[in-house]
Parts: C-alpha cells; structure tokens; sequence
C-alpha cells in the first residue's frame, strides 16, 4: 500500500455540496481495510514520539482517524461537535464559509491545561472549520497543538489561515491536491 493507491481510491463528486465544486469523498478510501491501516499507521508514525495526550476529532470524517489515532497514541479522544450534539457545558465558535456560517463545539471539561493536543479532520479546504477547531483547542491552554489531515486541496489556501497560530506546532497532511 502507498499514498499513490490511497488516491486512487478516493471517488470524486462533481458538484457536491455545491455546483462548480469537486468533492473529495474518503468514505471509498477508508472502506477498505488495507487503506485504512495504512493511513492509521502513517499518521501513528509521524506523531508517535510527539507526546500527544489528546487527539481531538472533528464531526464527523475526523473521528474516523481520530479516534484510531487517539488509541494507537494512547491518548484521549474529544469529539468537536456541531451545536446541540454535546450533552454538558460547552465551548462554541462560530465561523465563516463559502456559502454561509458554522459552529463548532467542545465540552469545557475536554481538555487539561498544559496537555500535547493532536486536532484531526479529514481535510483542509479554506482552513474555515480547522481554524474554528483551533481557536477552541487554545482555551484549554495546551501545552502545544499538532494539526492532522488526511487531505489538503491548496489552491484553497487553507493553510494561511492556521500558520500564524500561537502553540501550533505543526500542520502535517498526507495528500495534497
């Protein structure tokens, strides 16, 4: 298995959710054992040695990863929640995309200060949602914060949004478009 068979595998939807939009869909990618693991252990490889105590997954395709990721690390996993979907007290933030606005929400009780937190999605775009998931990572008072994707569509320039962040310490994803 390589990252030239993970592509491969990956269907994509002309028009989705938007016209004039080409959707990047992994559910055909993570179907298959074999691709699966291969980017479980990828990931588990790059952070293994980071000290990672908590992986925060993204609703919904990053607590695929996430989740795996978090137990391979021997971490903790906190789901990043759209509003309403949390049952205790919580942190929001809002934010802007393309075509409208967003929220995403974590429990105030997720995350100890001074802990190494891994944020995991399965893709960075216009960097709208992972800048959110970043911004609520931060109220805890990490000690540092990794960014995981699994893909990056940069002509979206997604990443100049995350750069400039104070304790982000790196952003790592597995395939570019």
């Amino acid at each position: 298995m390589n990252i030239e068979k993970v592509i491969a595998s990956i269907r994509n939807v002309p028009d989705f959710p938007k016209p004039g939009v080409m959707f990047k869909d992994i559910t055909t990618a993570i179907k298959k054992p074999e691709v699966l693991r291969f980017l479980a252990d990828t990931l588990y490889e790059y952070y293994k040695d980071k000290g990672i105590t908590k992986v925060v997954g993204v609703e919904s395709r990053g607590f695929v990863l996430g989740s795996i990721l978090a137990y391979k690390l021997n971490a903790g996993f906190v789901l990043l929640r759209k509003p309403g979907k949390l049952p205790a007290e919580t942190y929001s933030y809002s934010y802007e995309l393309e075509y409208g606005h967003d929220s995403l929400e974590i429990h105030k009780d997720a995350i100890d200060k001074g802990e190494i937190v891994l944020l995991h999605d399965d893709l960075l775009a216009t960097g709208g949602s992972a800048h959110a998931a970043l911004k609520l990572i931060k109220k805890f008072n990490p000690k540092e914060i990794y960014a995981s994707f699994m893909l990056e569509l940069e002509f979206l320039n997604g990443r100049q949004k995350l750069v400039d962040m104070e304790n982000l310490a790196d952003i790592h994803t597995l395939i570019q478009f």
